[in-house]
């Protein structure tokens, strides 16, 4: 199903599931009831309201900005070993999330909490980078999208960590994790001792060299992940004008990177070895009204086709052209390639039970080590709403949800199930799409509309009940009701809203479905 289909980067990673295993969840200490902290050595290390930082110098312009402002001290300046009431590895939008409801919600002590990232920068809105970073004209750069700007919160700044005691350890890669001692090591030999571990680290890209596609290592082929990715991007981007790009992949990444280096002038293919873009979610009807918008704007397909190679005809390190399975070949002064993403869960494989490539979590989001709690992409969680279905979701929506909830439960504020919402968007040219709910393999699908900017679709399952909703260019209310009736399933008559949607299109779709509890957009 949706969740399940979105979570495999590509059939040859997906990984079946296993029998579900119930977890007890462990009993919530108050903050009286803890362990003491061992601080003494840290707190002499430390000047007031100041963080414990470890970045690498940074030759790109943000990671310029976030060095000019980096405090002097330095991690290895308190010794060998920190202990923190709680600890989020990774510093991604989860982590940023998690942070503020740590420190807005519950109160934490100051340097009670770290995150600990291999990234140089503090945690940012990730979905930035294959959007508003890779614009022509006025392009986002750091500070301008860290979290939690995304949902409408507050600009985290790595001031707003120091000002909070969060201790943000960065550039700093944990090369092992000791759940039972509670500890983390980093490359450089430091360790990190926690009472409950978050693991945030997100996913990481599928790259041609896994597939051992010769000419993977060329230069000029290019991944998107984090900000140091998109920074060189733009960079290839500007130097490509007027010449020819190749995109391989046409799910979420080759969608938003197509339109991106269309929009900076470049001449772009993409290929794909599914018969339409985004296959995990659009179905034929909606994906063809995409499909002309790209086609309208010089960008050319090629479906239903594998990369089989890439070479370098000026023999000098770069990529020149790609080579497909069928023998077409593609000049190309720039790739991107977007095949899907795998959790990070390397770390764990030993120590933690996993399931659909993740780490499995109970209800509560906690693992089968009861002081570590996962969140985001490398969750494999029940999803409440379906029955319970273990599903596993690579979207910021969830990444952020996610980690509010396991703060809430970290603090012993919330015993409640993690309840998701699948909801997924894009913004692509000048249109923007948002989609709520479930896609059953056996739904039955109605699509209105023609792009006009407007196109709607809902999903009825078996039961006759809408579960899933799509609008693209949707109005706030439009969304609303949408959102309100994939999240409270109705019944419907099929019959009559698919007659509704072929005299009145979108409008006529609406007017057909009921109005049901309302809940914000």
């Amino acid at each position: 199903m949706l969740g399940q289909r979105l979570a495999s980067c590509c059939p040859a990673f997906a990984i079946p599931s296993i029998a579900s295993r119930s977890f007890s969840s462990s009993a919530y200490s108050s903050l009286a009831g803890r362990r003491s902290r061992q601080r003494t050595a840290a707190a002499t290390a430390l000047v007031t309201g100041s963080v414990v930082l470890t970045v690498a110098a940074a030759a790109t312009a943000s990671s310029a900005w976030w060095s000019a402002r980096r405090p002097a001290m330095s991690m290895s300046a308190a010794g060998n070993s920190r202990n923190y009431d709680y600890i989020i590895l990774g510093g991604g939008n989860a982590a940023g999330y998690a942070a503020r409801q740590f420190v807005e919600k519950h109160g934490v002590a100051p340097h009670s909490l770290a995150i600990v990232s291999a990234e140089a920068v503090a945690p940012y809105e990730r979905p930035a980078l294959s959007k508003a970073f890779l614009a022509p004209e006025s392009p986002a750069r750091l500070p301008g999208f860290h979290t939690c700007v995304g949902a409408g919160g507050e600009r985290q700044l790595p001031e707003w960590y120091e000002k909070h005691g969060v201790d943000l350890l960065l550039s700093t890669e944990i090369v092992r994790a000791d759940v039972k001692q509670k500890t983390l090591t980093a490359r450089d030999g430091q360790q990190m001792q926690y009472d409950k571990l978050m693991v945030a680290v997100g996913s990481g890209v599928v790259r041609l060299s896994d597939f051992g596609t010769p000419g993977a290592e060329l230069g000029g082929i290019h991944y998107l992940r984090e900000v140091a990715d998109a920074e060189r991007l733009y960079a290839a981007m500007k130097e490509a004008e007027n010449q020819e790009a190749v995109v391989i992949g046409g799910g979420y990444i080759g969608m938003e990177c197509a339109a991106a280096l269309a929009n900076n002038r470049l001449k772009v293919t993409m290929v794909f070895p599914e018969e339409h873009m985004m296959p995990r979610l659009f179905t034929p009807a909606i994906a063809q009204h995409y499909e002309k918008a790209y086609r309208d704007r010089g960008i050319k397909f090629v479906k239903g086709k594998l990369a089989q190679s890439l070479s370098d005809a000026d023999g000098n390190g770069r990529v020149t052209h790609v080579h497909l399975k069928d023998g077409t070949v593609l000049p190309a002064r720039l790739v991107v390639v977007g095949v899907g993403a795998r959790p990070r869960s390397e770390l764990f494989k030993d120590s933690l039970e996993q399931e659909m490539g993740g780490i499995k979590v109970n209800a509560q989001l906690q693992t089968s080590d009861p002081s570590v709690y996962c969140v985001g992409d490398m969750a494999a969680f029940p999803l409440k709403m379906y029955g319970n279905r273990m599903t596993r979701v690579e979207h910021v929506g969830h990444a952020r949800e996610s980690a509010m909830h396991a703060a809430d439960v970290m603090a012993g504020a919330r015993h409640d199930a993690y309840d998701y919402l699948p909801f997924f968007y894009s913004r692509v040219f000048n249109f923007s799409w948002k989609f709520w709910g479930d896609t059953p393999k056996d739904a039955k699908t109605i699509v209105a509309g023609t792009m006009d900017p407007k196109l709607a679709a809902v999903w009825i399952d078996q039961d006759s009940k809408v579960v899933g909703t799509f609008i693209e260019s949707g109005t706030e209310a439009e969304e609303k009701k949408l959102k309100a009736l994939a999240r409270h399933p109705h019944k419907v008559d099929a019959t009559a809203v698919e007659a509704a949607a072929a005299k009145g299109g979108v409008a006529g779709l609406l007017d057909a479905l009921p109005n049901v509890e309302s809940v914000s957009a």
